[in-house]
């Protein structure tokens, strides 16, 4: 991260990775699609061993990237959520 000499130029950087973002979770949507269609029941669409795993995993690389584990940890529950009901209902629309 560099140094901003203006309130512009932080919020054109906020702006970049947001891009960068929003373009890596549509990546990762894609891949939460094709993993609907590999689970047999509503109760795998929901792996909450798997949710535990990847929260905890992310915990620990916002420790090594120095940044606040507290908000990496809100932010991905908060997708994982989003994609979880996403994936049941792409999976009940399958399952029919």
């Amino acid at each position: 991260m560099t140094p901003c000499a203006s309130l512009d130029e932080v919020r054109h950087h906020i702006d970049r990775i947001d891009r960068q973002l929003v373009a890596l979770i549509a990546e990762r949507g894609g891949y939460v699609a094709q993993a609907a269609g590999f689970k047999r029941s509503a109760d795998e669409v929901a792996a909450s061993q798997r949710v535990a795993q990847v929260l905890d995993k992310v915990r620990a690389l916002a420790q090594q990237q120095g940044a606040s584990p507290e908000v990496v940890t809100a932010v991905w529950q908060a997708m994982i959520e989003a994609f979880i009901r996403e994936e049941h209902a792409q999976w009940q629309a399958q399952a029919k």
